[in-house]
């Protein structure tokens, strides 16, 4: 009773807000990564720890007593990749206007359909992986890291069969292309078509193995197909590709209105 006296209404809910923000921006960062993985083990010995004090296994409390009281310590050291991802998200532009994020996500989609359109065209194979949220960072790796802004070109370019970087694939993540070359896990599924080639058996693998959309172009037929969850769509346009991944990654079309006022603003 005492308490509920004393509490400030303004600034105790602020800074539960504050704490509760914090909690959810912390859970969104490590969604579909290692990092839950190891927070989902760590839970696991808490529970243990609680456990063996509640049974009296003494020697299993006495040993998870001292890992836990360093569990600052190894926390730090367990997920330092992600805390310095973290504080350099905290870095950038904090706030944003949502239509200018539709409108930079449908760009994104926009270029990487007309390159696929262009790929396939000529008959020039490809392929594309789109994060969601999933993290293909293992996959960036494997690759070469590039951190460049999503356009046709540069897509056309990577898979030119003149390039170093053509056999293997690229990765999108938020609006930027972070690797090119990168190689994915091959579906070794006896059952699958014999005119699935490796770029096909690598874009279902990837998708088997995480929540990743991916583009295919074939080199030999110029089909356009999509991976989606270890299930392939073949045969796409660029109105169906577009339409698919407008879907997928949840994009709402902007109206013109809201493309007058970004461009305006980007001007």
């Amino acid at each position: 009773m005492e308490s509920l006296i004393n509490f400030r209404f303004f600034w105790d809910t602020l800074d539960i807000l504050l704490v509760a923000l914090i909690f959810y921006y912390i859970l969104k960062l490590i969604e579909g990564t290692r990092a839950a993985q190891i927070l989902f083990g760590l839970a696991i010995v808490v529970l243990l720890y609680f456990a063996s004090e509640s049974t009296g296994l003494f020697t299993l409390n006495w040993l998870l007593e001292h890992f836990l009281g360093s569990i600052i310590l190894i926390a730090v050291i367990l997920f330092q990749n992600d805390i310095r991802k973290a504080l350099a998200n905290l870095g950038k532009k904090p706030l944003i206007l949502r239509f200018r994020k539709v409108l930079s996500e449908e760009k994104t989609v926009d270029e990487i359909v007309k390159a696929s359109t262009f790929l396939a065209s000529r008959k020039i194979g490809a392929l594309i992986a789109i994060e969601r949220n999933s993290t293909l960072e293992d996959f960036v790796e494997l690759g070469m890291a590039l951190d460049s802004q999503v356009s046709r070109e540069l897509i056309i370019s990577i898979f030119n069969p003149s390039s170093p970087l053509h056999d293997g694939g690229i990765i999108v993540g938020h609006n930027r292309i972070l690797s090119a070359g990168s190689f994915f896990p091959l579906e070794t599924d006896p059952d699958l078509e014999r005119s699935l080639g490796t770029r096909h058996r690598a874009a279902i693998g990837l998708s088997s193995e995480t929540d990743a959309l991916v583009v295919v172009v074939s080199e030999e037929t110029g089909i356009i197909s999509l991976a989606i969850q270890g299930e392939i769509k073949r045969g796409l346009d660029a109105t169906s590709l577009n339409n698919n991944l407008l879907d997928l990654l949840n994009i709402k079309k902007s109206t013109k209105i809201e493309e007058l006022v970004y461009n305006k603003n980007t001007a």
